[in-house]
């Protein structure tokens, strides 16, 4: 027996209904943009309408967006929704390209068909999970449920379920079968009975959802709930206790035909590595072409402050655990590269006086935007470190080398949260190694882009570095 897609996506009742309102929205909006630019409707736009379409619902069935989104948010489903469109889009402009037939098409008509299109779509979900949650509100169409276990993620679980109330899942409470006295005091949810109790209510059908939070470890238990409740009708779930495990960036994948779970990874992989490296490429040009004479500005000042060479070059440690070149202005009278190197501390001696303004403002940064360009480090990520404080920490400091599963950075949410410049404890290190992990736990271009906002704002009055 095979095991692939043991576990699959789950699918809405009304699936069918989605793709055929979202291929009819796409031919829909063509046929307007055609109407209302020109009197007479060519037959040369069957085929983008055509492929469009079908492009459509192929990159929506591979964004799995027809997927149950009953406990998502909206924003969720709208960026789910926006992604197949963007991925259509750039497949009728590959094909218009290599075709060489672009130009037998109105530029206001396909521009008018790709602008509001993903428009459409996104406002008949809003306007049906509205009339859903109005129904779900009024009492219609809602299922009850049980979490087995007061256990941390069936508290986590209980949290979730509560504050989202139009999902039309209504949680009863728990059911645990161990004395009252071993059960924690202050729960989300009120303890509705022992676990035959759950049982007997979904044998009747007044549970419809059973959500069994056990720990990996009752593997005999939970096997045992199992056999009782496949005796019922009610959608029986599994909440294992994966937080346990301290996942970096999790996803499901397959081995062959084995599927598994990754607990270390990187939210980098495919189309977002490809939308992190064009968001580097293009703000990292903008900057290094508009703040030119500021950079040759701060080249001369270097020259003239002390001896030495403008630029200071430290190997670091960069994606997959890698050494690279890490550019900056030269701030010290010093270019400590070896295996022993001390950090920057208050007052050093070893800074020079404009070395100091520019350490104080992180205009020394500046030319690690030529490491963006080579691809070396990204304008948001983990700050590296030198190497040797690297090896000295590795060891000191837990799941400190997973802030290498991305390209290191320029700035990022540590530094802007407080922890940047010296870290002369390892409390501050561990702050330090908790944000960066957070960062990679929760990326999103919007996030880089509210970090490098903050980094602007916070340039100037940062006190921390010196």
């Amino acid at each position: 027996m095979k095991h692939r897609e043991l576990i699959r996506h789950n699918v809405p009742d009304f699936g069918l209904l989605y793709r055929l309102v979202d291929v009819s929205i796409v031919a829909l909006v063509l046929y307007l943009s055609l109407v209302l630019y020109t009197p007479e409707i060519s037959n040369n736009y069957y085929i983008p309408g055509a492929l469009g379409m079908i492009g459509f619902l192929l990159s929506a069935e591979s964004c799995h967006l027809y997927r149950s989104w009953r406990t998502s948010t909206f924003r969720e489903h709208a960026t789910a929704t926006l992604l197949p469109w963007v991925l259509t889009v750039f497949i009728l402009m590959t094909a218009g390209y290599f075709s060489k037939t672009s130009n037998d098409f109105s530029r206001v008509v396909i521009g008018s068909w790709f602008v509001f299109t993903p428009c459409a779509l996104i406002v008949w979900r809003f306007a049906l999970l509205q009339l859903i949650r109005l129904l779900y509100r009024r009492g219609y169409c809602t299922q009850k449920a049980a979490i087995i276990g007061v256990t941390e993620n069936g508290i986590a679980l209980a949290e979730e379920l509560n504050t989202r109330a139009d999902s039309g899942i209504i949680l009863e409470g728990f059911y645990d079968e161990r004395d009252c006295y071993r059960i924690p005091d202050k729960l989300n949810a009120p303890i509705c009975g022992s676990v035959l109790d759950a049982l007997e209510k979904a044998r009747q059908g007044e549970l419809k959802h059973i959500y069994i939070a056990m720990p990996l470890h009752a593997r005999g238990r939970i096997t045992k709930f199992l056999e009782n409740f496949s005796d019922t009708t009610a959608n029986t779930y599994l909440i294992p206790d994966f937080f346990n495990y301290n996942l970096l960036y999790s996803r499901w994948g397959h081995v062959g035909g084995i599927q598994i779970l990754s607990v270390f990874d990187t939210p980098f992989n495919g189309l977002t590595a490809w939308a992190k490296r064009i968001e580097d490429i293009i703000l990292a040009t903008l900057f290094l072409i508009l703040c030119s004479p500021v950079l040759i500005a701060i080249a001369i000042g270097v020259k003239l402050s002390s001896p030495g060479p403008v630029l200071f070059k430290q190997d670091r440690y960069g994606l997959d655990g890698k050494k690279i070149k890490v550019w900056k202005f030269r701030s010290m009278s010093t270019t400590d590269n070896g295996e022993v190197i001390k950090q920057a501390t208050k007052n050093d001696f070893r800074v020079t006086r404009f070395g100091a303004f520019l350490r104080r403002t992180s205009l020394d940064e500046l030319p690690q935007f030529i490491n963006v360009l080579q691809g070396t480090m990204s304008i948001v990520g983990p700050r590296p470190h030198a190497v040797a404080h690297n090896e000295e920490y590795r060891t000191i400091v837990e799941r400190y080398m997973l802030r290498h599963k991305v390209k290191p950075g320029i700035t990022g949410w540590a530094q802007i949260n407080g922890y940047r410049g010296e870290t002369d404890t390892i409390s501050k290190m561990e702050k330090r190694v908790e944000y960066d992990l957070a960062y990679i736990q929760r990326w999103s271009l919007s996030m880089d882009l509210k970090i490098i906002c903050m980094t602007t704002v916070r340039m100037f009055s940062d006190k921390m570095a010196y």
